[in-house]
């Protein structure tokens, strides 16, 4: 899959992509990830990609000339490229949109700044907003690594198994299930018996459970959409039960 990535700082896309996982997806060609610099297609002798906004106000507004050039430019190599704009305003990206996105071959990442792009960008070349979360940051870059990181991940061979993204958080609507690892007592404090038991149904109902119940307190909003069978249900109304009776969540 490509990923390619309109910036003023291309710079700042060096390491995370060289490093760990992701670092071995690029090896592998996996993945592959370019960031192109907005100036190289401004036209004036001072590569200007900024000015001052029609009608007045504070700040700098990222010009439509450089940035549709910069698409075009891509788009002429492939036209099925989906372009993306990270800003604010976009849709909140969950893990249900990179699995979406992962589907798709080439992803065209474009960074806002400053006061974010001239609307004729949004309106003729974006085709997607998308924002991180309900703060401002000083540009779009980071949103775009954290964008590729989620997309990239999903992409068969990234991970280790396939089975490892199945099983991660906001999968199936649910926050992933408590995880231990040696040694088996911490200075007091044990790895659950369960998972020393080598019973794999009980351990795949305690997971189940733990998923269930960290969703519960953590995320309900989550549960709306997660595919519940009936045991499911009667756990979290046994832990409902027992909220309200004063029993704290550990009788259940």
């Amino acid at each position: 899959m490509r990923f390619d990535v309109l910036t003023l700082f291309p710079d700042m896309f060096v390491s995370p992509f060289k490093e760990s996982i992701l670092g071995k997806a690029v090896e592998k060609r996996l993945i592959e990830v370019r960031t192109i610099n907005i100036r190289d297609f401004a036209l004036d002798k001072h590569r200007v990609v900024d000015d001052t906004p029609y009608g007045g106000g504070q700040g700098m507004v990222l010009k439509v000339e450089p940035i549709a050039r910069a698409i075009e430019s891509l788009k002429a190599e492939d036209p099925s490229a989906w372009t993306i704009y990270l800003t604010p305003q976009g849709k909140r990206f969950d893990q249900e949109e990179a699995r979406r996105l992962s589907t798709k071959s080439h992803l065209i990442l474009l960074c806002g700044r400053y006061e974010g792009v001239d609307e004729r960008v949004r309106t003729l070349y974006v085709d997607q907003e998308i924002s991180i979360g309900d703060y401002v940051l000083t540009g779009g870059e980071l949103a775009a690594m954290i964008v590729i990181d989620a997309v990239a991940r999903l992409l068969p061979g990234v991970l280790g198994s396939d089975r490892s993204a199945e099983e991660d958080s906001f999968e199936n609507h649910l926050l992933e299930y408590p995880q231990y690892t040696r040694p088996v007592d911490f200075r007091g404090h044990y790895v659950p018996e369960v998972l020393l038991s080598g019973n794999h149904g009980a351990i795949s109902r305690w997971r189940r459970q733990e998923a269930l119940k960290r969703t519960w307190l953590r995320r309900p909003d989550l549960l709306s959409k997660a595919r519940l069978s009936e045991s499911d249900k009667e756990f979290l109304g046994e832990l409902s039960d027992s909220l309200a009776a004063g029993n704290g969540t550990d009788a259940v």
